[in-house]
């Protein structure tokens, strides 16, 4: 992937060469959209917008910074301003399952343990919410969610650590702790 490339023809105003960076990146942002707003439709709508805003601030990007760093920012702020207008909540079942068999007991167990955790994202500000999903559910580092977000490294990890904290309190207080 010449991905260098196909930014500096993007920005020209080639509609083809952005079109291999929404092939490339597609996948990643919309992923990260579902994850965050919970509802396919959404998703998909939140990363149409992404790229289209993208797309019109092309030439805003700096080419010192990693692309999908800066395109995944676009995405996470666009579904923060969406949850902020809306009340949704957060799948956080994978639609990947093994091909085998569950025990209907287990799959009991874990959709409860995962609607727990989803009530417990739903309480966090979207922000922290943000953070929570882009560290635990990408592996982005504490430093590309700073840059993802706009906040300061030692933002991040304060909203991570305060998140934890709170998802954890919430759990005692479920498990009657």
């Amino acid at each position: 992937m010449d991905e260098a490339l196909w930014i500096q023809q993007a920005r020209a105003g080639n509609v083809e060469a952005f079109g291999r960076l929404v092939r490339a990146y597609q996948t990643a942002v919309y992923n990260l959209a579902y994850r965050m707003l919970g509802n396919r439709m959404e998703a998909e709508d939140a990363a149409q917008e992404t790229f289209l805003r993208a797309f019109q601030h092309l030439d805003q990007y700096d080419p010192d910074r990693p692309f999908r760093t800066w395109l995944l920012s676009i995405a996470a702020h666009h579904c923060i301003d969406r949850m902020r207008r809306q009340k949704l909540t957060l799948p956080l079942d994978s639609d990947h399952r093994d091909g085998g068999e569950v025990d209907p007991e287990e799959m009991l167990i874990r959709k409860e343990a995962q609607e727990a955790v989803q009530r417990l994202l739903h309480r966090l500000p979207p922000t922290d919410r943000a953070v929570v999903i882009l560290y635990y559910w990408y592996g982005e580092s504490i430093r590309e969610i700073a840059q993802t977000v706009g906040l300061t490294v030692s933002a991040v990890k304060s909203r991570l650590h305060r998140a934890r904290w709170r998802m954890a309190q919430g759990l005692e207080i479920a498990d009657g702790v």
